[in-house]
């Protein structure tokens, strides 16, 4: 066989699409514990609510220089013994996560002093280590979808991995909520992050644990020659600049970019104002001490979890009608529905209100994974697939530091409402929506062609 001439990857057992995604689990959930309860954390530290922007710029920024690097190194590297050539990573990433995920509860318990520099240098620190591991863990598992997935049920494979992250998102959410239902403390002295957030935290540790386990034990990348006839392309030896890379993406690469990034601005609006506005909305409490802004912070978490569980459940929906000719105005209708979940989040003033958005918001945000990166994946020939895939994680990640700087003008222009930013959030979804219309379907072209 020439490398001109390609094999086709086998087709996969559904029971092999689930090995290849359940991991997911323990990786999204790490990351949800702590976009869950960061502001809740740095509040609790003594930050500034005016200054929030700062902390919660540092995840995206993990991203955008983690996910990159590791398509890069992987896309290059082959350790057979340590499970391939994406595996490796995991491995490293995983061990960095739970040591992160001990260290961050406690940011307050070491004695630093509430609203110390010592005691927010150490929280922003242990964050940015966490962001930068649980990155390394995602990126593992969207480059093995077209790694070992064929083209043809990529769409699966990325709603599958919608539905075990969205699982990783209820339980991560739900924690804080449920240890306190069960006695313990969820109220701790100024300056301290309560018991129910600290174990939170370690839970979250153990279940990564166990879910890479498990995906080392039963997921085998295929060696590089392997998979150079499945691509057509020779083994990669000849180094290429990045430039001259980026140079060759698919135009998917970008139209896709462009739909990401109007959808997560609006994301970020969410993980960072939504606990403000429940506790001064339905609490009707700005004292991050007081038991009804806590409160508002558990109740956040069951929105969270809310809001996974309307993932999953339109995930499974998606899977099942297999609307793969359809994915543009799916898109753009549920982008509609999550548009309107965030004007609910903003003016609603009851617990009922805001279940129904989150449920909105739900089905928006998973839409976004399966529909913006099957479109993406599907573009891919080979060449570069980690690299490229990471290199789309900067579409995640640069919206979030976008939108966390404008907040610095936004919020004072908006004089200080935390709704008005989640107002502001509905309108990007929306932008996002009509977005997608700009991305050419790789498959459809594929059957006119």
């Amino acid at each position: 066989m020439t490398m001109n001439q390609r094999t086709n990857k086998p087709t996969l057992a559904t029971r092999q699409l689930w090995y290849l995604t359940i991991g997911f689990l323990g990786a999204q959930g790490t990351l949800s514990m702590q976009t869950g309860n960061m502001s809740r954390i740095f509040q609790t530290l003594g930050a500034d609510p005016t200054k929030l922007g700062y902390f919660f710029i540092l995840p995206p920024l993990a991203g955008m220089l983690v996910q990159p690097l590791v398509g890069y190194l992987s896309d290059r590297s082959w350790f057979p013994k340590l499970g391939g050539r994406r595996l490796p990573y995991l491995i490293l990433g995983t061990i960095i996560s739970v040591i992160a995920m001990v260290l961050l509860p406690n940011a307050g318990s070491l004695g630093f002093g509430y609203r110390s520099l010592a005691a927010l240098w150490f929280g922003a620190v242990s964050v940015f280590v966490m962001d930068c591991a649980a990155n390394v863990n995602l990126s593992v598992y969207k480059m093995l979808i077209p790694d070992i997935v064929p083209k043809q049920q990529q769409s699966e494979a990325w709603d599958f991995q919608s539905i075990t992250g969205a699982l990783g998102n209820v339980l991560a959410f739900l924690f804080p909520f449920l240890l306190t239902v069960i006695g313990v403390a969820n109220v701790a002295p100024q300056g301290v992050v309560p018991a129910s957030v600290q174990i939170s935290f370690y839970a979250a540790a153990v279940i990564l644990l166990v879910s890479t386990l498990f995906t080392l034990k039963k997921v085998h990348e295929y060696p590089p020659e392997v998979m150079a006839s499945f691509t057509g392309h020779e083994v990669q030896r000849k180094r290429q600049s990045l430039g001259q890379i980026i140079r060759k993406a698919p135009s998917q690469f970008w139209s896709c970019s462009l739909v990401m990034f109007f959808g997560m601005f609006a994301l970020q609006y969410m993980w960072t104002y939504t606990p403000g506005v429940l506790a001064q909305n339905i609490w009707h409490s700005t004292n991050p001490a007081s038991s009804g802004y806590q409160a508002a912070g558990n109740w956040f978490g069951v929105l969270q979890a809310i809001m996974a569980v309307a993932g999953i459940g339109a995930g499974i929906v998606i899977s099942k009608l297999k609307l793969t000719k359809h994915r543009k105005p799916l898109f753009l209708v549920s982008s509609g529905l999550g548009g309107i979940g965030y004007l609910l989040l903003a003016l609603g003033t009851t617990r009922l209100l805001t279940i129904i958005a989150f449920i909105l918001i739900g089905i928006q945000f998973v839409t976004i994974q399966v529909v913006v990166f099957s479109l993406f994946t599907n573009s891919l020939d080979g060449k570069n697939d980690g690299l490229y895939t990471g290199l789309f994680n900067v579409s995640i990640c640069l919206p979030q530091i976008v939108a966390s700087l404008a907040s610095f003008g936004l919020f004072n222009w908006v004089q200080h409402d935390m709704a008005s930013m989640l107002i502001i959030a509905s309108g990007a979804v929306f932008v996002a929506g009509l977005c997608i219309y700009t991305v050419k379907d790789p498959l459809q072209r594929k059957a006119v062609g």
